[in-house]
């Protein structure tokens, strides 16, 4: 159990000043200034999680454009609406600004949630740490090891954790703007290490973990990938009890040309290992993808298949992954919670011995 409190200690944590202002020093591009963004307080926002859209005066793309947001950019959202679906496109939600009409799957609901500060880091099996969820749109990050590992740190003009990832911290200091920060990392990536604000991070706790019908062996989960269905729903003794779009396989580049293992495999299988947070890489040079912090995810093939959190899209309803089920943050947890066996934040990790865990059924017409 993680145990909280407001602020940390100043004698505690003086000593990381001449760290961190090391680290500074060697990016000045990423300054103090740029962790403390002053996001809308609103219950409401949405981060632009595509290069480039237009606001339109109406929710189509043949609407006039009444200006250009880029990615990262924060807005608030008043409403969801049905509007035109864009050519090549099956979605047809759009989300009312107080600026015009955007496309939603453009967008990723976010909210703006400043945290306390953990004092006392918890000892676990990993060493000292805890799992935590980023509840800001987003937190600029400090390369703490020069230089970077990870194909997706090398490629990043401004590297970011967004809004629903999921990342371990184990250490604390306070920066040479007075603001706290924390050490973040991975537990299965390639070894960079960060400095990030810590406002931006919420400890998991118990409850975040918490079995869902723990006491029904006879659960199922059914993923229909057909690509004008997009669903997945939890049975319990053949009786459904979650449902929730998707976004399945993709089997297409984006040259348009056919790629079949891009496909979620249909068939049934059993999960085989469930991480509260893993590193996911995978591809070829052009069509290959490199994202860490990926929170709640369920194995079930031995290709790498899962079920998973998802924070670069909001196009569910619609294939677009490279054969992953991409689930809402909210959804991926509540099937985390509730498909078995059960995971304790400590190590957050299980493997699941033959015959597996919960039966994953994908089928698709």
């Amino acid at each position: 159990m993680y145990w909280f409190s407001k602020k940390f200690s100043r004698r505690d944590l003086l000593k990381g000043v001449v760290a961190f202002g090391g680290a500074m020093a060697l990016y000045p591009w990423l300054d103090a200034s740029a962790q403390t963004i002053d996001f809308s307080k609103s219950d409401k926002l949405g981060r632009v999680c595509s290069g480039l859209v237009n606001i339109r005066s109406k929710p189509s793309i043949e609407a006039e454009s009444l200006g250009v947001l880029y990615e990262d950019a924060v807005v608030v959202c008043l409403r969801e609406v049905v509007g035109e679906i864009p050519g090549g496109m099956m979605n047809a939600k759009w989300v009312e600004t107080p600026d015009g009409f955007i496309y939603a799957p453009s967008l990723q609901p976010v909210k703006n949630l400043e945290n306390s500060i953990v004092e006392n880091l918890p000892e676990t099996s990993l060493g000292k740490g805890f799992w935590a969820e980023v509840t800001i749109p987003y937190v600029d990050l400090i390369l703490n090891n020069p230089p970077a590992r990870s194909p997706w740190l090398k490629e990043a003009i401004h590297p970011r954790l967004y809004y629903s990832q999921i990342i371990w911290i184990d250490d604390a200091k306070i920066g040479a703007d007075g603001e706290n920060y924390y050490q973040v990392n991975e537990r299965y990536g390639y070894g960079d290490i960060f400095w990030a604000n810590a406002k931006a991070f919420r400890p998991l706790t118990e409850s975040d973990l918490e079995p869902i019908s723990a006491d029904v062996e006879n659960k199922m989960v059914y993923v229909d990938a057909t690509p004008t269905r997009q669903y997945l729903t939890c049975l319990e003794n053949g009786i459904e009890v979650y449902y929730c779009q998707i976004s399945s396989g993709a089997k297409w580049n984006r040259e348009g040309q056919i790629v079949e293992s891009w496909g979620t495999p249909a068939g049934v299988h059993r999960t085989w290992r469930k991480q509260i947070s893993t590193h996911m890489t995978g591809g070829t040079t052009g069509g290959g993808w490199d994202i860490p912090g990926v929170g709640w995810t369920i194995l079930f093939s031995g290709t790498g298949v899962a079920i998973h959190s998802t924070f670069w899209h909001n196009d569910y309803g619609t294939p677009r992954s490279h054969g992953c089920v991409n689930v809402k943050p909210e959804d991926a947890q509540w099937i985390f919670r509730w498909t078995l066996p059960t995971v304790a934040s400590d190590p957050g990790d299980i493997t699941i011995p033959m015959p597996g865990g919960t039966q994953i059924d994908v089928r698709e017409f």
